[in-house]
């Protein structure tokens, strides 16, 4: 079994990738995104620690949980509290991820693990992933997505791209790069001939 970090900024089509894999191997797949909302769930260790740290802050449900809106406004606003944050969370995620890729190690049924994550290379994953694989698409391809897909403003996805690695350094980090500024079967072929 090969365990894969798939990464690529936002808009990139890493779903795509996904899609391609699904349809031509046997694999699993973790969303380091889903597994950061499931570890910050009432009633894990990762979710009492952001009480503890972020109690005090107008961002919890009454009963519990918290307003993601109102998590990331104080986050994106105030970098000191955005790592006190990210050094609750992503160890907890980390940790997760590399107990799922053990488990599916030692039961043989996959033929790759892929993680999916936007941060692959920020938080070191290319020291545990077996290869770290980029997904390229144009700056302008991605921004026509986000503003069509997702309702972004020109200003908002400027921020976001700004926030984000630049093409040399994913393509610096990662084995693999492929090209998702055509079509599905574009993809479909680069995934057929990489198995």
């Amino acid at each position: 079994m090969k365990f894969i970090g798939l990464t690529g900024g936002i808009g990139a089509g890493k779903t795509t990738v996904l899609k391609a894999m699904r349809q031509l191997s046997r694999v699993r797949i973790l969303i380091a995104d889903q597994i950061a909302h499931e570890q910050m769930e009432p009633g894990t260790v990762c979710y009492r620690r952001l009480h503890e740290r972020f109690g005090s802050e107008d961002i919890w449900r009454d009963g519990g949980g918290f307003h993601r809106e109102r998590l990331a406004e104080l986050i994106f606003s105030d970098e000191k509290k955005r790592r006190e944050l990210n050094a609750i969370v992503h160890p907890a995620v980390r940790e997760y991820i590399l107990g799922e890729v053990e488990k599916e190690r030692q039961a043989g049924i996959y033929d790759y693990v892929i993680l999916e994550a936007a941060l692959l290379i920020e938080e070191r994953y290319g020291e545990v992933c077996d290869e770290l694989w980029y997904v390229y698409t144009k700056e302008e391809t991605r921004k026509k997505r986000l503003m069509a897909d997702r309702g972004y403003s020109e200003e908002k996805v400027d921020r976001i791209f700004a926030a984000q690695l630049p093409d040399e350094a994913y393509r610096k980090y990662c084995r693999v790069v492929i090209d998702n500024n055509y079509d599905e079967q574009h993809v479909l072929d680069q995934i057929r001939q990489l198995l």
